[in-house]
């Protein structure tokens, strides 16, 4: 047992979080994504699973270790909804307070649409599938950076 860990992290997903550069992304996906297929095309090439929760509360347990990236205009997307590009269903409003608790201020959600939410989750670092069983539960985040505020810079005298 590890301090501090939300326990839905498991072994396999602090892994691929931790092995995750800058810049790389991740995706928290609902349990009707077609996430085994999309995760053999990711960098890490197979499926991670947290079956027992809902999507936002696996973005809280995610988000809770990795940092959002800063240097980007939309570190957070979304699915969109088929056919009305600015529905947000109860799902991603649900994701959308994690996401802001998580940061400390507003991460507003980019719109994805359907199809190429597929093809970007394809070039992902990796899948995560939840057990979120209403539709639209799908978000790509994108990795930052968390530097020490006092780090010193180069070599050590």
């Amino acid at each position: 047992m590890l301090k501090n860990i939300d326990p839905l992290l498991n072994a396999d997903i602090l892994y691929a979080l931790a092995a995750m550069g800058h810049g790389d992304e991740v995706v928290i996906c609902d349990a009707n994504f077609p996430g085994d297929s999309v995760a053999r095309q990711t960098v890490l090439g197979r499926l991670l699973r947290i079956d027992g929760a809902n999507a936002p509360r696996v973005v809280r347990a995610v988000l809770s270790v990795m940092p959002l990236d800063t240097f980007v205009d939309d570190p957070a997307g979304r699915m969109e909804v088929v056919g009305d590009a600015t529905a947000l269903p109860a799902v991603q409003r649900e994701a959308q307070r994690e996401v802001d608790h998580a940061e400390g201020r507003e991460v507003a959600f980019a719109p994805i649409e359907r199809f190429a939410f597929y093809e970007r989750a394809k070039n992902a670092y990796c899948v995560i599938r939840t057990g979120e069983t209403r539709g639209y539960g799908c978000f790509i985040f994108k990795k930052g950076v968390q530097l020490a505020p006092d780090a010193p810079q180069g070599d050590a005298p």
